[in-house]
């Protein structure tokens, strides 16, 4: 089965059905059927065809939901680009992936409305997206229909999305997040989607209000921002919502609590990655436990080896674009680069990437630990925790801070709660974090 038999439930079984509302227009599942067929033509008419790769550089908008249906009508290869990219970045994308054109602006139209004919199966590779590029150059992921089917199929099951969801959506379509768990889940589910072309805080509650979403996909930068709604509007927009579910970068604990506590809604944080799309989440139904991503999803097979995560699963990618190493083990698992630990009880908690790991005097630092910590005192707003080396100890943590707060305050907290290795040699305040178009911190850039 391929990604366009899925889509077909919406697509066709609920054609006349609301499916996209975006800036104040909605779409039927049939419309976009149709628009998605006059782009596939289009392409089609410029030499696209199956197995090519096409760029595709655009914000959020209905347009880029048109490019990539009609990329999977055809067996085209859909390769979105972080339109906060710029040419260096781009350069590299476009050099290392080949594609046929990049659309970074008006997209084709044709007046052909049938569906073309192409040859698909779930082997077929339906994207390639390249990864963040926190620590480097960013490597292209090939993502097939397979993929993406059992990531969605997955994520309707265990957290019950249904047609009778209404989702607001305010995350890029150029990364897996938006692309891989919502675009999906709203076409397999026939939902009602609200696509916004990003999270705008300063519109954020009366977003809320006006669409009354019972879903809501974020990253923790977005339930932050949504601490400073009005009481009352929050709990208004709280009784109607059903989820909200955050990833792409660790939910500070006492994020999860003050949402709960404004709300009356307890966030689901889950972990997954371009490579992996969703491997744990925390349950829909049972204990969500701050500080932890829950327990692998269905299919995925989930091991610790010297600290670092591996998965296998039928969510996990091919491979890389152009790359002859494998990034498998002999037994197929993938090493994720995170490192983690898992409770009694079954619960997998992140402690960081490995590459973050800091080792001082010979002591394993995990920043995340300190970070929480920071994340906790009156006055910061941000943290992050880089190792800088040192000629005694080899490297030790600094803290990287933006917030109004005394460094010896802070100092005075970390020596009674941690120990001693672990306190940072050096609180600095800055006006800002470095981060990824979806929140990630970039410590490459704070060394």
């Amino acid at each position: 089965m391929n990604l366009l038999q899925l889509f077909d439930l919406s697509l066709k079984g609920r054609a006349d059905a609301p499916a996209l509302e975006w800036q104040g227009r909605t779409y039927t599942f049939g419309e976009l059927e149709v628009r998605s067929n006059r782009v596939a033509h289009a392409l089609l008419a410029r030499g696209c065809t199956k197995g090519d790769r096409l760029g595709v550089y655009l914000a959020n908008s209905v347009e880029m939901v048109d490019l990539f249906l009609a990329c999977v009508k055809l067996g085209v290869i859909f390769v979105p680009i972080n339109i906060l990219y710029r040419e260096r970045e781009i350069a590299h994308i476009v050099e290392d992936a080949g594609p046929r054109e990049v659309i970074r602006g008006d997209v084709p139209y044709a007046g052909d409305t049938s569906r073309p004919a192409a040859a698909l199966d779930g082997d077929t590779p339906a994207a390639i997206i390249y990864t963040s590029g926190t620590t480097g150059a960013s490597k292209g992921a090939v993502l097939t229909h397979n993929n993406f089917a059992a990531n969605a199929v997955n994520l309707l099951t265990v957290w019950q999305i249904s047609d009778r969801d209404r989702f607001l959506l305010p995350l890029p379509l150029f990364h897996i997040h938006a692309l891989g768990n919502g675009l999906h889940c709203w076409l397999m589910s026939g939902c009602r989607m609200r696509l916004l072309e990003r999270f705008d805080h300063t519109k954020a509650t009366a977003e809320l209000l006006d669409f009354k979403p019972t879903l809501l996909f974020g990253v923790p930068t977005v339930y932050v921002r949504l601490l400073d709604t009005p009481p009352d509007a929050a709990r208004e927009i709280g009784a109607s919502m059903r989820l909200c579910v955050s990833g792409s970068a660790p939910l500070p604990p006492h994020v999860l609590q003050g949402f709960r506590s404004l709300f009356g809604q307890t966030i689901l944080e889950r972990y997954g990655m371009t490579e992996t799309f969703m491997t744990i989440s925390n349950p829909y139904v049972g204990e969500r436990r701050a500080g932890t991503v829950g327990f692998p999803l269905p299919g995925v097979s989930v091991r610790i080896e010297d600290g670092e995560l591996l998965v296998k699963s039928p969510t996990l990618f091919s491979g890389y674009w152009r790359r002859s190493d494998s990034p498998f083990t002999a037994d197929g698992y993938f090493r994720t680069g995170d490192m983690a630990v898992v409770s009694a009880d079954g619960y997998y908690t992140l402690l960081g990437r490995k590459s973050d790991l800091i080792i001082s005097g010979g002591f394993n630092i995990y920043p995340r630990e300190i970070e929480e910590l920071l994340l906790e005192q009156q006055g910061v707003a941000e943290a992050a925790v880089v190792g800088v080396e040192d000629e005694v100890r080899g490297e030790v943590p600094v803290a990287f801070l933006v917030g109004d707060f005394e460094a010896r305050d802070l100092e005075r907290v970390c020596r009674e709660q941690l120990a001693s290795f672990k306190v940072p040699r050096r609180f600095v305040k800055v006006n800002s974090i470095p981060r990824t178009a979806l929140g990630k911190v970039q410590k490459h850039l704070l060394k």
